[in-house]
């Protein structure tokens, strides 16, 4: 994807292309999941601060990460090798930047009723799922922060999930917008450029939202923002 984007090499391989789609697969699925395991982890601090350590031990943490990556292994594997089972007709020009299963299935020369079926559903679970556990834990966030009679305290609770809830709705939204919305107000030019909000913008947006919170980060970042101005003297 970073080759067409930047060098403009715009050919892929057959095995190149399933290689590709299989990863943007597991990797997507897997997001999803550990999105839920942060909220679930942010759940655990905010409404029982004092059992943490016990509740999220490493052998809690290990068990979470395996439940996060193992459904994409099984999606991307029937969902690749489905789609590539397919016979193949015409120019086979993919009209994406990446291989992507909306583009790649309008170059199938036979009948793909049943597989956009299961790759409707499939998503819908993949999607909803994470997105459910998400709100459940928010909801009993929310609760237990309107219940901290400070000021200070629910703004410091609220901090601890800001960047977080940012995350996700960033990600979420995007993926909404590709993947549910009508096919007859979807031009690929336009799916072009909503692919690129959860490819590019998103993974470039995360680090810089997550570690923003850090004050070593916000120190660094303003001693960089002084001396590109020529106002190294004036750093505090």
């Amino acid at each position: 994807m970073l080759g067409t984007l930047i060098a403009q090499d715009t050919t892929i391989s057959f095995l190149g292309c399933a290689t590709q789609m299989y990863f943007f697969f597991f990797f997507g699925v897997s997001e999803c999941f550990l999105l839920a395991t942060m909220a679930y982890d942010r759940y655990v601090a905010i409404c029982n601060p004092l059992h943490y350590p016990v509740i999220m031990n490493p052998w809690t943490w290990a068990k979470l990460a395996v439940a996060s990556w193992f459904p994409g292994i099984p999606m991307a594997t029937v969902q690749t090798t489905w789609l590539f089972s397919f016979p193949f007709c015409g120019t086979n020009k993919v009209n994406h930047f990446f291989c992507d299963s909306p583009p790649v299935l309008r170059l199938v020369c036979a009948d793909t009723a049943l597989f956009e079926i299961y790759a409707i559903v499939g998503t819908i679970l993949v999607v909803m799922i994470p997105c459910l556990l998400i709100l459940c834990s928010y909801t009993c966030i929310i609760a237990a922060i309107l219940k901290i009679p400070s000021a200070k305290g629910k703004h410091k609770a609220f901090s601890t999930c800001s960047s977080h809830l940012l995350v996700v709705s960033l990600f979420y939204v995007s993926l909404s917008l590709i993947y549910f919305h009508p096919k007859s107000n979807n031009s690929p030019e336009s799916k072009k450029v909503l692919s690129l909000s959860y490819t590019v913008m998103t993974p470039i947006l995360n680090p810089i939202i997550y570690s923003l919170r850090n004050n070593e980060v916000k120190n660094a970042l303003g001693w960089t923002f002084y001396k590109a101005l020529g106002l190294r003297d004036c750093i505090p």
